[in-house]
């Protein structure tokens, strides 16, 4: 059955008295089959919202419901895919449209043809239930793909076919229902990429997803299981931060939103993806990494869309015990996505003409980050990382305010340090994160005791810096005291020798936490000597006649990673050359 379109207002159309149409369900619209979702039911009219582009589409043309909403394909084969917002295969469009994507090419999202060597792991007569896993199999050389149960699916194992060489939609066993039916599993499932994946319940956030970048590591840990967000201006280097955090992150899987963003700009980020090496094993960094791009070009509601495909793959991953960390870069292009098709709609527009339901659709969005435990009874986590774009980086605009909100990271980037070629360029006055008492146990155990109590003296040093340069810019610096020359000096030190951090130095790209902590202490430990000997009379002149400050600044380049230990012969320098 299907019903006439009767007005289209870009990708808005609307079908007078139509009856046969549930709210959110997927339809085909028009002779080319477009993928359309319900967002509006009325008893005189319903309105589709259009995922591809509807250039060309006349009134009168069809559309004909699917009855299931719209729904990601999950199975073997998603790592090291390229998909577009609705988890079509851009690779395989390109090879059936060219370069020039075409509408209505209608692609299984998983690749039918490709062979997976497959290991049962249930047996015939067990009971299984929705989460269980009943087969693995290596979808890379780094990730082992586990099939689980679909929801809904409960009984007893009616047939196995034994292990062996399978395609993604074989059925590998059946299984009999209370009511007698037979459930027939395949290796993939489909999945409504609005309704949230269950769990068996959620895990409190007690560990740091550690990334190797010292001003986030130290200063504002991200948590494992949790949501950060990267607002910044035009050219402040929010990509640049998400490509360091998808490398060096220890998360399992990357899921990497282009949330319409340049294409030019997606691009270089595929074809950068397609050379990282993982440096964890030396693999390609793409056998973990599934990446959605949707650039600016793209049609607007499919952006709207690649989010919540994003993350329900994300879902999918946790759920088999991985833990997955999100890139979506940028959530301000889809909250314009959203005000776009608001106006359209012509609801009533809200702050700066975005839609009311703008926090709301934030939150359902970052509240899918979390730590789990599974339904198989295993842990996963997905954390969300969201790059905001505020217009002349104005972080009072709508889509920052009410991200704010909803995450408990917030990492400021500063136009003025990324120009001054200080990266990542992370602004240590305005960014915060809310996980330091959740980490501090496992900061205490994993790394020093005393590693929160010297972190909060190095915030400490850098907030009383910001306060007296506002004192040098009006007087100058000659005129402070000896103990505030030197607060100035320690945190020029820590800007430069360790907020600062360079990706291209093989060094400094990454460092593990045990350096970080060795580096922080030695660099509080020259400042505590200098207190005590301008606290004896010792001029600041003297001290830093020693040359100790500029060394310091340079231990992130002359001492290895593996070799960090040596920073206590810094500390003993430090002592002779300090013998005043």
């Amino acid at each position: 059955m299907s019903e006439k379109i009767y007005s289209i207002n870009g990708p808005v159309v609307k079908l007078k008295e139509a009856k046969a149409f549930q709210m959110m369900e997927m339809v085909y619209v028009g002779n080319r089959r477009l993928i359309g979702e319900v967002i509006g039911v009325t008893e005189e009219e319903t309105t589709v919202q259009v995922y591809e582009g509807t250039t060309g589409l006349k009134a009168g043309e069809p559309v004909i419901p699917t009855g299931a909403p719209l729904s990601a394909t999950l199975g073997p084969g998603i790592l090291t895919n390229i998909f577009d917002g609705i988890q079509r295969p851009l690779k395989h469009l390109e090879a059936e449209s060219g370069a020039f994507l075409a509408d209505g090419v209608e692609i299984f999202p998983l690749d039918k043809e490709r062979v997976f060597d497959v290991t049962i792991t249930i047996s015939e007569g067990a009971t299984v239930s929705p989460g269980m896993i009943y087969a693995t199999c290596p979808e890379t050389s780094l990730i082992t793909h586990r099939c689980m149960i679909p929801a809904g699916v409960k009984g007893v194992v009616a047939e196995v076919m034994p292990s062996g060489k399978y395609r993604v939609n074989d059925t590998v066993a059946k299984i009999r229902k209370k009511d007698g039916s037979l459930v027939p599993l395949t290796l993939c499932q489909k999945w409504p990429v609005r309704t949230p994946r269950p769990s068996a319940h959620r895990i409190g956030i007690e560990r740091p997803l550690v990334t190797g970048q010292r001003v986030i590591d130290t200063l504002f840990p991200i948590a494992k299981g949790g949501a950060a967000a990267i607002p910044g201006g035009f050219g402040a280097g929010k990509t640049m931060t998400q490509h360091q955090l998808a490398k060096w992150c220890d998360a399992d899987i990357i899921v990497y939103i282009g949330c319409g963003e340049r294409g030019n700009e997606m691009t270089q980020v595929l074809e950068e993806f397609s050379e990282l090496i993982d440096p964890k094993s030396g693999k390609p960094l793409t056998e973990r990494t599934v990446l959605i791009a949707n650039t600016s070009n793209m049609p607007v509601a499919a952006r709207e869309a690649s989010i919540y495909t994003g993350i329900t793959l994300a879902e999918y991953y946790r759920d088999m015990g991985y833990h997955v960390a999100i890139m979506a870069d940028s959530t301000s292009r889809w909250a314009e996505a959203l005000r776009e098709i608001s106006g359209r709609l012509e609801e009533m527009p809200a702050e700066e003409g975005f839609p009311a339901y703008l926090p709301s659709r934030l939150s359902e969005f970052y509240e899918r980050a979390g730590c789990v435990e599974t339904l198989a009874g295993g842990e996963g986590s997905v954390t969300i990382i969201g790059a905001v774009s505020p217009q002349g980086a104005d972080f009072s605009e709508p889509v920052t305010q009410n991200t704010k909100r909803f995450v408990r990271c917030f990492l400021a980037l500063d136009k003025s340090l990324a120009y001054a070629r200080h990266y990542p360029a992370i602004n240590w006055t305005t960014s915060y994160s809310e996980y330091l008492d959740d980490l501090s146990l496992w900061y205490a155990k994993e790394v020093a005791n005393d590693f929160f109590p010297l972190r909060r003296k190095l915030a400490a040093l850098l907030s009383e810096e910001s306060r007296l340069m506002e004192i040098v810019k009006l007087v100058g610096a000659d005129v402070l005291p000896d103990d505030q020359k030197l607060i100035i000096e320690t945190a020029r030190v820590i800007r430069l020798g360790f907020l600062q951090q360079n990706a291209f130095h093989a060094e400094d790209t990454f460092v593990p936490l045990k350096k970080q902590y060795e580096m922080m202490k030695t660099i509080l430990y020259l400042y505590d000597k200098g207190t005590k000997l301008i606290a004896r009379g010792v001029p600041i002149s003297k001290i830093l006649a020693t040359g100790l400050f500029d060394k310091l600044v340079r231990i992130k380049y002359d001492i290895p990673n593996d070799q960090f230990s040596r920073l206590e012969e810094y500390r003993k320098e430090i002592d002779t050359l300090l013998s005043f």
